[in-house]
């Protein structure tokens, strides 16, 4: 099997996205080409397969060059080469403390696009809001009209209304959110920037 570029379709499978864990179901995994079946730990992912789950499902998607991300919730996802296409629901994603190089992660919604390099970001997508949350690190976002907005850890940018808010949680809501986060919990598969997060948003020492 050969190497190349996780934009190509056909890549070796150290180099090509796959589903490394299901803790919860319903689960999908819809390839470009084939109908949608449930998603299985192992299972390869091509470019513009798309990805689904509902409550309570969720799952964990390992990406070539040290990125992940976890989805959760009424979830709709497709993968457009290095850019995640979040339709709805809930995304943590992030890129491993020992990853050099490499474009940024591009998560893109319909209010904003948000770029990760060494980064944990939260987001949750609905028809009617669009949260963007940095467990830790700097997190830069372009919204739909062209504005430039750069969130770091603890911040919270919110889209509601047709109006952009920036808010920060203190420690409190911090360990609350981080003690109820499906997306944080309830996972076998390492996510090794969470001892990051948790020294971060100090709720470790």
């Amino acid at each position: 099997i050969r190497n190349c570029d996780w934009s190509s379709d056909v890549c070796s499978s150290d180099l090509t996205p796959k589903v490394v864990e299901v803790p919860s179901r319903p689960a999908f995994v819809k390839p470009a080409a084939g109908g949608e079946k449930p998603a299985q730990v192992g299972q390869l992912l091509s470019q513009q397969t798309v990805l689904r789950t509902a409550k309570p499902g969720r799952m964990q998607v390992q990406l070539p060059d040290g990125r992940a991300f976890r989805l959760g919730g009424d979830a709709l996802l497709r993968l457009n080469g290095r850019q995640l296409d979040l339709q709805r629901g809930q995304i943590i994603a992030w890129v491993n403390p020992g990853s050099k190089g490499g474009a940024p992660l591009q998560i893109r919604t319909r209010a904003a696009t948000a770029s990760i390099v060494g980064t944990t970001v939260f987001i949750e997508a609905t028809d009617t809001e669009l949260k963007i949350f940095s467990w830790e690190g700097l997190v830069e976002c372009i919204t739909a009209d062209g504005q430039r907005k750069t969130i770091s850890s603890g911040q919270q940018l919110t889209f509601d209304n047709n109006a952009w808010r920036m808010t920060r949680l203190t420690t409190a809501e911090a360990a609350a959110r981080r003690q109820k986060s499906i997306l944080l919990n309830g996972f076998t598969a390492p996510m090794e920037t969470l001892p990051v997060i948790e020294k971060e948003l100090g709720l470790s020492q």
